[in-house]
C-alpha cells in the first residue's frame, strides 16, 4: 500500500458543499468528543459556512462509556432544541465491540444510522475475540454492521480488508485519515481502499472544533479529491 504522491492539489473545504458527515462525537457532555453545548452549537455554524446539509452525532458506547439510549436521546432532544440552522441533525452511535455489545446486540438496544446499519469499531490494536462470529451475530440479529475508520486498525492487513469486504462488510472512511492526521500507515491504507472502492460511507470522526478548522485549510491531491466525489 503505496502512498499517492500528485503533484496538483485542492482544498478538502471543496467537498462539504452537500456533504453528510456520517460519523462524528459533536453531541455535548456524553464522551471524549465535544465537553458542552456551546462547542456543538459553535462547530455547526461551521457545519453551515461549509454548506454541509447533514449530520449524524454518533457518540461511543462501550464499557468504559456505557451510554444507554434513553440518555443519549434526551441529549440529542437537548441539542436539537437549542440550534437553529439549516443542518439536519441525526442520532445514532459507535459501538464497539465488547461485552457491553453483546448484551445490547441480544436485547435489540441499539441505534442504527438507518435502515438498520449499525456503526461498530474495534480496538485500534488488536482484533475482538470471535471477531468474525460477532458479524454473523450482527446480521442474524437484522442490523447491517458498518467498520468505522478500518484504515485506522493496525492489526489489519490488505488480506483483512479483502476478506471483510467480500463478506458484505461495509466501512467507513475517516476523511481526516487521507491527511495524514492519524500517521502515515492510516494514510496509506485509506487511500488504498478508497481507490479500491471498499468505502461506503464518510465521515469526519470529529472531535473538537479545531479538527474541523483544520480540515478546511487541508489540501488532498486530484485523483484521491474525485474518488471522493464519486463516493459522495
Amino acid at each position: 500500500m503505496g502512498l499517492f504522491h500528485f503533484s496538483k492539489k485542492q482544498p478538502v473545504a471543496s467537498l462539504f458543499r452537500g456533504f453528510t458527515d456520517w460519523h462524528c462525537h459533536i453531541l455535548p457532555g456524553v464522551d471524549d468528543g465535544f465537553a458542552s453545548m456551546e462547542e456543538s452549537l459553535r462547530v455547526l455554524s461551521l457545519y453551515e459556512e461549509a454548506g454541509v446539509s447533514s449530520v449524524w452525532c454518533t457518540p461511543h458506547i462501550m464499557e468504559d462509556i456505557p451510554n444507554t439510549i434513553r440518555g443519549l436521546r434526551q441529549r440529542f432532544s437537548e441539542l436539537t432544541e437549542a440550534y437553529e440552522g439549516s443542518v439536519e441533525l441525526h442520532l445514532a452511535a459507535e459501538n464497539m465491540l465488547d461485552h457491553l455489545f453483546e448484551e445490547r446486540l441480544e436485547s435489540g438496544d441499539l441505534l442504527s444510522l438507518g435502515d438498520g446499519r449499525i456503526l461498530v469499531e474495534t480496538s485500534y490494536y488488536n482484533a475482538p475475540i470471535g471477531f468474525n462470529d460477532v458479524f454473523r451475530r450482527i446480521r442474524q440479529a437484522g442490523y447491517d454492521p458498518v467498520l468505522a475508520h478500518p484504515e485506522r486498525y493496525r492489526y489489519m492487513g490488505e488480506s483483512d480488508y479483502r476478506s471483510l469486504f467480500g463478506d458484505g462488510i461495509r466501512f467507513q472512511l475517516n476523511l481526516p485519515s487521507l491527511t495524514g492526521y492519524y500517521g502515515n500507515l492510516a494514510r496509506s491504507k485509506a487511500a488504498w481502499m478508497l481507490e479500491k472502492e471498499m468505502y461506503s460511507l464518510v465521515g469526519t470522526d470529529l472531535h473538537q472544533c479545531a479538527g474541523f478548522e483544520r480540515l478546511m485549510t487541508e489540501r488532498l491531491p486530484d485523483k484521491l479529491l474525485d474518488r471522493l466525489r464519486r463516493l459522495l
